[in-house]
């Protein structure tokens, strides 16, 4: 009986505990249901901008305008996302275009901004002596 006294506080002070731990789970659980979900739009307005460059421009000379490009979502605000890659279709229908480009926008109003942004102007010169020939379009994503 003097050894049931003995363990009878561990076991008390173990179950509150665990009350405690699943306490804690509930409110945290409760707290990020709570948060409200970042808005995102319906439809997102992409600018995609397709490159092919000069045959003497090196590989270097590309991936410094690219790393240019990609740089230009740290200095002008309203391009939500930038994405490139390099023409890979087996449809031989590029037009010699070999470069992807992709700047998400939430609004006109933001592209419109960045396209006479210094930045984006900066960025121009550097892509200038390598470039063979450029098509951009810009559209509204629908689902």
């Amino acid at each position: 009986m003097k050894k049931l006294i003995y363990f009878l506080p561990l076991l008390l002070a173990l179950s509150c505990a665990e009350k405690e731990v699943k306490q804690i789970e509930k409110e945290i659980k409760e707290e990020i249901t709570e948060e409200p979900m970042s808005a995102k739009p319906d439809s997102v307005l992409r600018h995609t901008v397709f490159f092919s460059f000069k045959e003497t421009s090196s590989p270097d000379d590309i991936q410094s305008v690219i790393d240019a490009f990609r740089n230009l979502q740290n200095e002008i605000d309203g391009i939500e996302e930038f994405e490139w890659g390099t023409n890979s279709s087996p449809e031989g229908l590029n037009q010699g275009l070999t470069h992807a480009f992709i700047l998400t926008f939430h609004s006109e109003e933001a592209r419109d901004a960045y396209l006479p942004h210094p930045a984006h102007d900066a960025f121009g010169k550097i892509l200038g002596p390598h470039l063979d020939k450029v098509t951009v379009v810009d559209f509204w994503t629908r689902p």
